[in-house]
Formats: structure tokens, C-alpha cells, sequence
């Protein structure tokens, strides 16, 4: 299909697209925790980490230690996991590096998903015990996905090489103001050195009218430098700061990645036309 993303004809969507977008959607569920796994993707990878965890809870349990409930909010920029009451930020998981999402047919209150850690870039799978909503969570999740990959194309992955050029124009920028600076300063070096140079070397210098020798021209200074025409440097990154960051490459890089990638839910993968065709 020439379409963003494939799914099964009977799975259809169960949220309005400006739910996802301009709010976000919350679910209360138990969390077992979450444990590294090996691979991004697969059955059996979130199979053995299930098993996993609901050992550790189940000891947890005989020692006298409830399951934690969390709540879920759901939307294109992530799935985040509060605590229900202090509403704190536990864990923030952006969608771009959520590679596999599920519920689990054997026992209809688990699912789960697998999402890379920004910081480590470990695979973490994530376990959650919802007694009647977890198949309901994984296809808003779902949703929550293809609605993120069709607002990356229309607000910035159509434009990802422009920007990237960009990028790379305004690095350039910079280098070269650097340079600029670099033999500017040495202009003025060689400038005073030639001035202390004709001092020396004159008979007479023309003194102060109370006999005394007038002082050396100091040099400029070099806090601030200005270019030919007295302008200061230009500064490409304290102009549209919020557009092009400094780290815009690897940002769009780390996205298209993750987009590329694609979601795999419950047997359907979730993924992106080739971007060349795109962008």
C-alpha cells in the first residue's frame, strides 16, 4: 500500500487523531518493572522478559511488597509513566525508539513494549498488568506512532537534508569567523609590533607639551571582536535557535532511525516508506 504504515484491516483505531496530538490519553495499570533485553524486536524477547519480571513480583509479593500502579499518558510525543498520585515523571519513552509493542494472548492483563534507552541505548522492555485495557493500550500506542511519523514528515522530515545543509552552512559560518578573528589578531599584533618598531627607530619622538613622551597607542580590545565594517561577529545560532540547533543533525538523524526502524505490533510491523521517496 502507498501508504506510511501497514496494519490489519480489522484493527482500526480507537482515538480521534487531535487526542492523541493536542492532548494525550491516560490508562492506570500495575507495572511489573523493566529488565534489559537483547534484541529490539520479537516475540520470544518480550516472552522471556515477561516471565522475568512476574517471577521478581511474585517474590516481591510473598515478601509482603504490593505491585506498583502507575498511570500511562499516551500521545505522539511519547508514552510517559507517572505515579497516579504526585503525578512524577518515572519514565519518559519517545516513540521514535519504541521498536515493539504487544499483549500478551496467554494472559490478557500483560502487555508490553521494548523501547531504547536515551541515555545507555540499551533495550529495556517495559511490563505492565492492565485487567481490562491492555490490548486497548497497545493499539493507542500504535496509533500514538503513526500519528508522530505523519507529523515528522509534514513538520520536518520532508526538509531533513535542507536542514542538515544548513546545519552544515552554519558550521562552516562559524569556522570561518573564528578564522576571521584569528588573523585579525594577528594584523593588530603585527601593527603594534611595526609601531614600537618606528618609535625606536625615530631620532626624536614629538613629546607632551610638560616634556614627557605621549604613551603607546594601546591595542584594541578583543573582547568584542567586530569585523571589517565594525558589525560584531554573526552569530547563526542565536538566530532561529529553536529551528536549527546546534545538534540538529544527529537529532533528525536519531529520528529518521528510529522511524526507519518502525513499530512492531503484535505481529504487525509499523514501519516507514523509504524516506528518499519522502523527503
Amino acid at each position: 500500500m502507498n501508504r506510511a504504515f501497514s496494519r490489519k484491516k480489522d484493527k482500526t483505531w480507537m482515538h480521534t487523531p487531535e487526542a492523541l496530538s493536542k492532548h494525550y490519553i491516560p490508562y492506570n495499570a500495575k507495572f511489573l518493572g523493566s529488565t534489559e533485553v537483547e534484541q529490539p524486536k520479537g516475540t520470544e524477547v518480550v516472552r522471556d522478559a515477561v516471565r522475568k519480571l512476574k517471577f521478581a513480583r511474585h517474590i516481591k509479593k510473598s515478601e509482603g511488597q504490593k505491585t506498583p500502579k502507575v498511570e500511562l499518558q499516551i500521545s505522539i510525543y511519547g508514552v510517559k509513566i507517572l505515579d497516579p498520585k504526585t503525578k512524577e515523571v518515572q519514565h519518559n519513552c519517545q516513540l521514535h525508539r519504541i521498536s515493539f509493542c504487544a499483549d500478551d494472548k496467554t494472559d490478557k492483563r500483560i502487555f508490553t513494549f521494548i523501547c531504547k534507552d536515551s541515555e545507555s541505548n540499551k533495550h529495556l522492555c517495559y511490563v505492565f498488568d492492565s485487567e481490562k485495557c491492555a490490548e486497548e493500550i497497545t493499539l493507542t500506542i500504535g496509533q500514538a506512532f503513526d500519528l508522530a511519523y505523519r507529523k515528522f514528515l509534514e513538520s520536518g522530515g520532508k526538509d531533513v537534508e535542507t536542514r542538515k545543509q544548513i546545519a552544515g552552512l552554519q558550521k562552516r559560518i562559524q569556522e570561518l569567523e573564528t578564522e576571521n578573528a584569528e588573523l585579525k589578531n594577528k594584523v593588530q599584533d603585527l601593527e603594534n609590533q611595526l609601531r614600537i618598531t618606528q618609535v625606536h627607530a625615530s631620532p626624536s619622538s614629538t613629546p607632551t607639551r610638560n616634556g614627557t613622551q605621549p604613551p603607546p597607542v594601546p591595542s584594541r580590545s578583543t573582547e568584542i571582536k567586530r569585523d571589517l565594517f565594525g558589525a560584531e561577529p554573526f552569530d547563526p545560532f542565536s538566530c532561529g535557535a529553536g529551528d536549527f540547533p546546534p545538534d540538529i543533525q544527529s537529532k533528525l538523524d536519531e529520528m529518521q532511525e528510529g522511524f526507519k526502524m518502525g513499530l512492531t505490533l503484535e505481529g504487525t510491523v509499523f514501519c516507514l516508506d523509504p524516506l528518499d521517496s519522502r523527503c
